[in-house]
């Protein structure tokens, strides 16, 4: 009976283990905020960087911008610890707005660690913001990066969200862009600018941004009662295992 009770405690630890792996967040990616923006617009750009290494910093992020859909005006924020390097290229058609014409855009960003100790280390992220603009007439811009860490390993999110509307194993940083309102009057309390859908695609990201903080709370109180409970099962089978025969 005592070995009985031992061997069901033991199933009940392999069960409850394999469950907590189902149950586990997927690792982190690079990423970009707000996940929403308006054509035509003009938003502050937030991309994420994890590191999902636990034996290597992230020294190096490498985010490309698409050629083919060009942005005008492209500044960057400067990160203590990081030096950024913006490159530009010769577009093949060039880009008209109230300036005149402009024939080159940035295409390519790179932020490098100055030193080991401004890398991402393990278990740590930062966050690189770009002010861009005006937003593209497209439904999404793909933001393709690399990742490189301290090892000389580079990860590479470049792979472009599935139809099925399935998550790929590498996504790349994506920015949804919904045409700009055509209607006259815009709704009280907001402006008639590109700025307001860049506001309210603000306010959608952070409310998503909380709705999955309060299921990672949950999961972690859930897996936490179940390793209570696995604790418990134990101990009553080694006291069981104590008793006088």
């Amino acid at each position: 009976m005592r070995r009985a009770v031992v061997r069901g405690g033991a199933g009940m630890a392999g069960a409850l283990a394999a469950l907590v792996l189902m149950t586990a967040p997927a690792a982190a990616h690079v990423t970009v905020n707000p996940k929403d923006a308006t054509q035509g617009g003009y938003a502050k750009l937030t991309f994420r960087v994890p590191n999902e290494r636990d034996n290597a910093a992230t020294t190096q992020v490498e985010v490309n911008l698409p050629q083919n859909t060009p942005i005008a005006s492209v500044s960057v924020k400067p990160t203590t610890g990081w030096t950024v390097t913006a490159t530009k290229s010769t577009l093949d058609k060039p880009i008209k707005n109230d300036d005149g014409e402009i024939t080159q855009a940035v295409t390519k960003i790179v932020w490098k660690a100055d030193s080991p100790a401004t890398a991402i280390q393990p278990g740590q992220f930062q966050e690189f913001d770009v002010s861009a603009g005006p937003l593209p007439t497209t439904d999404k811009i793909v933001f393709k990066a690399l990742q490189t860490y301290s090892d000389g390993d580079v990860v590479r999110w470049i792979e472009e969200p599935a139809a099925d509307g399935k998550e790929p194993a590498h996504p790349a940083p994506t920015l949804k862009l919904a045409a700009k309102a055509t209607t006259g009057t815009a709704p009280a309390g907001t402006g008639a600018t590109g700025d307001t859908g860049t506001s309210r695609a603000s306010v959608t990201a952070t409310a998503d941004e909380q709705a999955r903080s309060r299921a990672n709370l949950g999961l972690g109180m859930g897996t936490a009662g179940l390793v209570l409970a696995l604790v418990g099962v134990v101990l009553a089978g080694l006291a069981w295992r104590r008793r006088p025969a």
